[in-house]
Formats: C-alpha cells, structure tokens, sequence
C-alpha cells in the first residue's frame, strides 16, 4: 500500500491492469451463498483483515479522474479526495453521496434514502459532472439545482469515489465548472469466482435492504453482477429548536421514503495483455420517493404546503468498451473507446396549496413524465514522446433527446363558487441538446521535481426544439455556440515529502434544456418560469494554490481557491404574475464569484490507531448586486474523526463529529428560520467484527452505525430554507456473508 512515496518523477508509467423484483433478488442471494463453496476449489486466500494499519487508510491511494491516467493522489495538479473501499464499508451509506458529509468542500443536497445529491465549493446541480467510470451520468434535462441522482449507481458495487474539486472542462466538458464526482465500479481480480450476500437495517426509517454481488477471474474472461433491493418510509426528525422553528414532538420528514432496487452486469474479454473489450448493462428502478419536507402547518401555518413526489423513475444504460495497452503505434501507446446508450424515465407530482387571504385557497397540482434517451461516445488515446512529454487527446459526443407529457390543474377556493383551469400544455417541448468535443493535453516532466499539466478542449453545443403537440403557437428553434477552454496545472515537489500545487484554467457550461426551455410552474411549487432560448453559456476562472504533505503515517493539505463564473445563470423575479404565481426567468448575471480555503489531515497515532481531521471556509457573491446573496452551502464546517482497526483486523471501531458555523449570507425573508442559519455539532459512531470464517472461506461480518448520537435537530444548510432536517438518532446494522 501506498503509505510513503519517494516521489521521483515517473508519472507516465501505468500500473498493470488488474418474476418479480423480491423473488429476483432472493434468487440471486440465495444463488450467492450455494454457489460459496466453489471459493474452496478455486483456493480463495484467507480473507480476515490483517495488516490494518495498510488497509484502514492508503494516505496516497491511485486516481485517475483528474488527469484521465493513473497518479497517485500526492502527484495530482489539482485539489482532490478518495473515499476508499474500506471507508465505504464503513459508513454503511444508502448512496454515495453520504461519503461527502466529511470531505473538504463538499455538502449534501436534498433528503431521504435516495434523493441526495453532491454540492462541491457552493456549486450543485448541473455544475457538478457526475460521472460512473469516466462516462457521465449527467442529463441536459434536468433542473439546475438538482442534477442527476448518484443513486443510480449501486453503493454496493463501487470500488472508490473520486471527487476532482474545481473545473475540469478541458477533460470533460460541460457541466464540470464546478467539479466532478466519479464512481468506480469494483474490477474483478483474483481467479475464481467471489462474492457476498448481505442485509442492511435501518431503525429511524425502517429501511431493509438486500445486496447481492458475485465476480470472477476465469482466465482471459471477467464477470461481475449484483444487485440491491431496498425498501424504507419516511423517517423521523428528532423534537427540538433549529434557528426560530421547534418541533414539540419527533415529526415525520415527509416522502423521504423509497421502494428501489438496481441491478448491473458486466462481461470481459481480455485476451492477452493488450486488448480488452466488455460489455456491461445496469438498471435502476424507484417507486414513490419524493422531495422530502416538513409539513409547515408544524412550525408556520401561514406557509404554502408543498408536496413533490417521484412516483417513478426507470432508468437504463448499456455500455461497450475496448482498451488497448502498451500499442506502440506512431500516435499512440493506449486507445480507449467507449460508446452507451441510456434511457431515463420519471414521473414528478407536485401540488400546493396557498392562502390567499381571508378563506381564499389556490391549489395547483402538477404531473410530469419525462422520457429522455441519450446517447454517447468517447475516444482517447495517451501517447509518450521521448521520456518526458505525455499527450492525452480524444473527442466525445453527447445526444439528448427529450419528450413529455404534463397535466396542471389550478383551484381557487374561498371567494364564491370554486373557479378550476386544467391544461395539458406541455412545459418542455420536445427537444434535443447535442454536444461535441475535441480536447488535447500534454503534460511535460520539465525536471525530477517539477511537472507542468496543460491542456485545452473546443466544444460544440446545438440545443434544439420540435413541433410539439399542445405548442401550436411556438414556432421550433435551435440555438448553437461553440467554446474554447484550457488550463494549466503545475506541482513542484520542494522534498521528497512536501509539494506545492498550482491550477489556472477557464471552464464552461452551457445552459440546459430547462434553464432554455421550461415555461411553467417550477417543481418546487413556488413560482412559475418564463422560458428564455437566449441565455447564454457560463464561464469561469479558477485559481487553486496549495500545498500537500505526506509522509510515513501523515497526511496534510492546504488549498485555496477562487472561482469567478461569468455570464452565471440565475432565476429572477419579472415582478409580475401567471396564473396567480410570481413570474420567475433564468437570466445570465456578470458575475458569481466563488473563493475558499479547505485543510484536512490524516495522521496514524497509535498502530492501528488514525485521526482525521478537516476545515472549510466558503464565500459567494454576486458581483454584480452584492445585496443579493448567493450563499446556498455552509460558511464554515470543521470535521474529526478517531479509528482504530484491531492489529487481527477482527474488529474495528470509530468516532465522527462535525461542526457547521452560522451562514449569514443567506436569504431567507420571511422564513421562521430567522436572519441566518444557526450553526450545529453532530457526532456518529461505528464499528464491525468478524463474527467467525469458515472452512471453506465464508467470513461472516457485521457492521453498525449510530448517527446524530445526541439526537439533535438540525438540516444541512442547502436543505435548511425549505425546511428539511436530518433524521434522529438512527441504528443501522448490516450483516455480510463473503467468500
């Protein structure tokens, strides 16, 4: 493991490569633990945790997002985290997206088992690349705020998540002007076949889970596939005081729930040490999730009650894939080539119900599907020249393309007998957003100590509408822009264990099919969207300097950061009404202007025995009208942790606490909130033995995880002005049978 490294320049040196949903699952579990005894005749090594000190932290684990090549993280240009295997295990989380509460720069949006998403530097939604092995997730259909679900991605099935925090447009295009999140799935490795079975239990949401995954080696073949069928309620918030509102008793976070269930599979062909091929499929179905909240009649009666529901989403991706290593061809030394399809389907429910004075109601319920099918390809090839000059270039494309059905019913009550509008105009038109890219970088060992990342990528982006039942009166239109990005990474390694860490770069996003196109009421129920097919693409500049440290058994960094973002979009009043809603419009503003610091530590005390520690300071501003603030994240947030693994690697156990400080550059008028959003501390603790292993290499495991141990009622702050708290005190166990 990587726990020291001597850091002489060789960065271009690659590692070598290593019936119904119910029945369905139970089937493959119970196939699962049957087909354990093969693990004997294939001569599975003992797999009882030893070395613990290696395997609870790699201080410089492998990544490969930030520069598309293997680098150990020490020798990464840029400001990024790992969330290792070990640690995943660890927290038992329902989607990756609860590995983030703790990383520098990052925060949580949105509730419930299912329905978080990744805030990085005060940038969500559309501004973070989700991606699941280098090929995004993202959709150009999907409202700014929100972005795609990470929990498409089986937590289960992930090897690590790496998270790039900053611009990469230059490697990836749009949509990473803020970061990027990638998911990498678990490879098969040893010969033979392995796998694991196991239930997880949630007490707070009733939440019962059931995994099941097996992979193998089987000489120039590679199989891995698994599944998880999930099933929760809506949990409870703890009684208490948050800023200016009290709850007198445990109150239910509404439509926080989820019946789920994923499923992927995957076949390689590896023949030789040259070429591989695979194909994979993965599948993702949800039923009844929803946009979490409190009811207000709780804490404000005078409030609209807003309620947002998923009914359903289906979601489906298949992939194709060949790489080919050490092909010493004129232009190139690896080739990869990528090309999927995938096809999302969602309904969205929303209603709520305004006073309107006296005994005056509005009500407005809302149902949406949306089908959107994409399509996507990606070439890239690495090419050495002499000892010291690495190109990495390659194009990809992305299609789009969306259709839908709406039907909005608007009451008004109160005022004699009741007045009723129903219309099933559509609020998106048919659509589809294209977009191409080319992009070249070079990276130069200029000496032993001192390497230099430059790279820069033209993108073309074609966003366009159809003749669309319901439109008669919209004539189609296409709007297409081009844009040229680039960048300029730098590390210098001032000893063996100190570097200094520099990037500058531009980056962009287009505006998506929403921000261009919607004309309705928005899904949050609280205003309807004027369309604006003239809105132009964001830019950026960042800057990040820091330093990193490593060391036998430490681990320090420092980073600094300032992202400008010019032309950012931001929804504006039109002081006016429709349909007795405050007009709203995606508007380009000159500039956000985005700058922070964060600092985290790793350091072995004791063998066995490690404490982490991390610091982050956020700021936001509208240049352009400061009195508008744009604060959507925490100011300020400082985290701990102590874990100590048995030197048997039997047992473990540990300890988190996090502290966010008050954000006061927040808007929240007349929320019962108060002025700001008050700050608060929140501690968890876990830990998991191996209960026995058997003969034939069966190991038997159970894990446990108590979060919000002193019961406090608190909501991250991206969740806080609508009001959605976490859930109370909560006990989840897993059990885990592998081989």
């Amino acid at each position: 493991m990587f726990l020291h490294s001597s850091r002489s320049r060789t960065p271009f040196s690659d590692p070598p490569r290593r019936g119904s949903r119910l029945q369905a699952f139970l089937t493959a579990t119970l196939a699962c633990m049957a087909l354990a005894p093969i693990s004997a005749i294939a001569q599975v090594p003992d797999t009882t945790r030893t070395g613990a000190d290696t395997l609870v932290f790699e201080l410089d684990p492998l990544l490969v997002t930030a520069t598309r090549g293997p680098r150990l993280l020490s020798d990464v240009p840029q400001p990024a985290s790992v969330v290792q295997r070990e640690a995943i295990d660890r927290q038992l989380p329902n989607s990756v997206t609860d590995l983030f509460r703790a990383l520098p720069g990052l925060d949580v949006v949105g509730v419930g088992v299912s329905q978080g998403r990744p805030q990085i530097r005060g940038q969500r939604g559309t501004r973070i690349l989700l991606l699941e092995d280098g090929m995004r997730l993202n959709s150009f259909r999907r409202q700014q705020d929100f972005g795609e679900l990470p929990a498409l991605v089986d937590v289960n099935g992930v090897d690590r998540v790496e998270v790039v925090r900053g611009p990469a447009s230059v490697l990836y295009g749009s949509d990473a002007i803020g970061g990027v999140v990638n998911i990498i799935s678990q490879t098969p490795e040893q010969e033979g076949l392995h796998g694991s079975a196991s239930f997880k239990y949630g007490g707070v949401e009733s939440q019962k889970a059931g995994t099941a995954r097996l992979s193998g080696r089987f000489g120039d073949w590679t199989v891995r596939a698994g599944g998880t069928y999930r099933t929760a309620d809506a949990y409870l918030a703890p009684k208490g005081d948050f800023g200016g509102i009290t709850l007198e008793d445990d109150t239910e976070v509404m439509n926080t729930g989820v019946d789920d269930n994923s499923l992927d599979i995957r076949i390689g062909w590896e023949p030789g040490d040259t070429h591989g091929f695979f194909g994979r499929f993965a599948r993702y179905e949800a039923d009844e999730a929803g946009f979490g909240g409190v009811d207000p009649s709780i804490y404000d009666p005078e409030a609209p009650e807003i309620v947002i529901t998923y009914p359903m989403q289906e979601w489906s991706k298949f992939t194709f894939g060949y790489t080919g290593e050490d092909l010493g061809l004129p232009v190139a030394d690896r080739v990869e080539v990528l090309a999927y399809g995938q096809d999302n389907e969602r309904e969205l429910d929303f209603s709520f119900v305004l006073p309107l004075g006296g005994p005056g109601l509005l009500t407005q319920v809302s149902q949406n599907y949306t089908d959107i099918r994409t399509y996507g390809f990606r070439a890239e090839a690495r090419k050495l020249t002499g000892n010291d000059l690495l190109f990495t270039y390659g194009v990809d494309l992305v299609k789009d393309r969306a259709e839908g059905t709406d039907l909005n019913a608007t009451t008004v009550t109160g005022f004699g007998p009741p007045q009723e509008r129903t219309s099933d105009r559509p609020q998106l038109p048919e659509a589809t957003f294209f977009t191409f890219g080319a992009f070249l970088q070079a990276e130069l060992a200029a000496s032993e100590r001192f390497t230099l990342i430059g790279g820069g990528r033209f993108q073309h982006v074609k966003a366009e509408t159809f003749d669309t039942p319901g439109l008669e009166d919209q004539d189609p239109t296409s709007d297409s822009d081009g844009t040229v990005v680039a960048a300029l990474n730098g590390i210098f390694d001032v000893t063996d264990e100190v570097s200094l860490v520099g990037s500058v770069g531009r980056a962009f996003r287009s505006p998506n099919l929403i921000e261009r196109f919607f004309d309705g009421p928005t899904p949050e129920g609280n205003g309807y969207q004027v369309r604006n097919p003239d809105l132009k693409p964001e830019t950026s500049f960042n800057v990040d300097l820091g330093a990193r440290y490593i060391r036998d058994g430490v681990s320090l960094e420092l980073f600094g950061f300032r992202n400008t973002i010019r032309d950012g979009i931001r929804i504006a009043p039109l002081n006016t009404e429709i349909n007795g809603l405050d007009a709203f419009q995606n508007t380009n503003v000159e500039e956000l202007i985005f700058k922070g610091v964060e600092g985290a530590a790793r350091v072995r005390l004791h063998p066995g025995l490690w404490a982490e520690a991390g610091y982050t300071w956020l700021d936001a501003k509208n240049a352009s009208d400061e009195e508008i603030p744009v604060g959507e994240s925490f100011s300020s947030r400082v985290t701990g942790a102590l874990t100590y693994v048995a030197p048997s690697g039997r047992w473990w156990g540990g300890f988190e606490v996090r502290h966010n400080g008050d954000r006061k550059d927040v808007t929240l008028q007349d929320n019962p909130l108060g002025d700001i959003l008050p700050s608060f501390t929140v501690m968890n603790v876990s830990g998991g033995v191996t209960l026995f292993t058997t003969d034939v290499g069966q190991r038997h495991r159970i894990e446990a995880r108590v979060t919000n141990l002193t019961n406090q009622l608190y909501a991250e702050f991206s969740n806080a002005s609508f009001f959605r708290p976490e859930p109370k005190r909560n006990l989840t166990v897993s059990y885990t049978v592998s081989f």
